[in-house]
């Protein structure tokens, strides 16, 4: 019953999608969705540092680096203390990181990420002290400091434990503050590229025309089929002009993709997937092997001792082969109703997929996560 309900969810995400797209699997869409100025991006961001306040769920005293931050970190405040005498169980070692956003100035507050490095169980109700981010360079970018906020929890008593999302990972919101930026000059410069996320040489040139119609001027151009090229004039002011260029809306040509993750069993097909006819022949083997412990009694007078054997039993079941047949036409839509009328489940559906695919009966770009 679950999986008829999972591909009945599959069957309405599908058939929105195939509605919201043109026949022609072209849509309109915004400059700043589809691409991304060159050079203007996220900086990544990354430190060490110690989680302090832990009821007890910190990192245990086999994991030897959290005591080694502790002591240094009580050095610098003028407090020397051997490592073997420190014997505390509410600090735990993690990791932190952030992005650094574009034109980032001193003083910018970014949100931060903290992920257990040790064996601590929980990070629920901790602090981070103060942290230095430092960048790919090695140089020191932001500052980290502040209490934790978990989306879960951890807890155990009398061999019970009770456990909801990850309680190892939190969030500090906002609490990093920017000591430099990364510094990008806009002044000065006479052209920029626009980078299309999916490389497309007609979403492309459909990009540069539809600028160059918005701008009244021929001020871009596709070099290739991901990036286009926006000349500047020298006396043109640089943020207006990339303003109106990410406010412009194009027409944009999705590929044809079908993803598949086998580990969650998901599946997501594009409304521009097209199928061709084909006919699907689905059926199973269930095989099933049970082991049970029963008492071997020798016979009386026998020389032979009570022992435990396993006993087991096979059994095999072949489920009848299911017919799908898909005529000339067909959609995405009509395979996810023929999917669901089988009581096909997740698994079924990524198999069928693949076998589809290889059969060359989907003309599209099949994704396996």
């Amino acid at each position: 019953m679950r999986a008829v309900r999972l591909c009945a969810a599959l069957g309405l995400l599908l058939a929105g999608s195939v509605s919201a797209a043109d026949h022609d699997g072209t849509r309109l869409a915004r400059v700043k969705d589809i691409a991304s100025i060159e050079g203007i991006r996220d900086n990544q961001l990354v430190g060490y540092g110690i989680v302090v306040g832990l009821q007890g769920t910190g990192d245990s005293q086999q994991t030897g680096f959290p005591v080694q931050t502790l002591v240094a970190t009580l050095l610098r405040l003028g407090v020397s203390v051997p490592a073997g005498a420190i014997r505390v169980q509410n600090l735990a070692a993690v990791f932190v990181s952030a992005s650094l956003p574009p034109f980032a100035r001193s003083g910018t507050r970014v949100d931060l990420t903290v992920s257990s490095a040790g064996d601590a169980k929980s990070l629920e109700g901790g602090l981070l002290l103060l942290t230095p981010l430092y960048g790919t360079d090695g140089k020191i970018y932001a500052e980290a400091q502040g209490p934790l906020v978990l989306g879960g929890f951890a807890a155990a008593a009398n061999g019970n434990s009770k456990q909801v999302n990850h309680p190892t990972t939190a969030r500090i919101p906002l609490g990093g503050a920017v000591e430099r930026g990364v510094a990008l000059d806009l002044n000065g410069r006479s052209s920029f590229s626009v980078l299309l996320q999916d490389a497309d040489f007609r979403s492309a040139r459909a990009m540069a025309d539809a600028i160059n119609t918005a701008l009244a001027r021929p001020v871009a151009r596709a070099a290739n089929s991901r990036m286009v090229e926006i000349a500047v004039r020298p006396d043109e002011d640089v943020p207006e002009l990339l303003s109106r260029v990410e406010a412009v809306e194009v027409p944009y040509y999705p590929r044809a993709k079908v993803v598949v993750n086998e580990r969650t069993g998901t599946v997501v097909i594009g409304g521009a997937v097209v199928l061709q006819p084909v006919s699907i022949l689905h059926g199973g083997l269930a095989v099933s092997v049970v082991s049970e412990p029963v008492v071997s009694q020798p016979g009386p007078f026998s020389n032979g001792a009570t022992r435990v054997v396993q006993q087991t039993t096979l059994e095999a079941k072949d489920k009848p082969v299911n017919r799908i047949e898909l005529s000339n036409g067909a959609t995405v839509e009509d395979l996810v109703r023929s999917l669901q009328a089988i009581g096909a489940t997740s698994r079924d559906v990524i198999s069928i997929l693949q076998a589809m695919k290889s059969a060359g009966a989907i003309e599209a770009e099949l994704e396996v996560l």
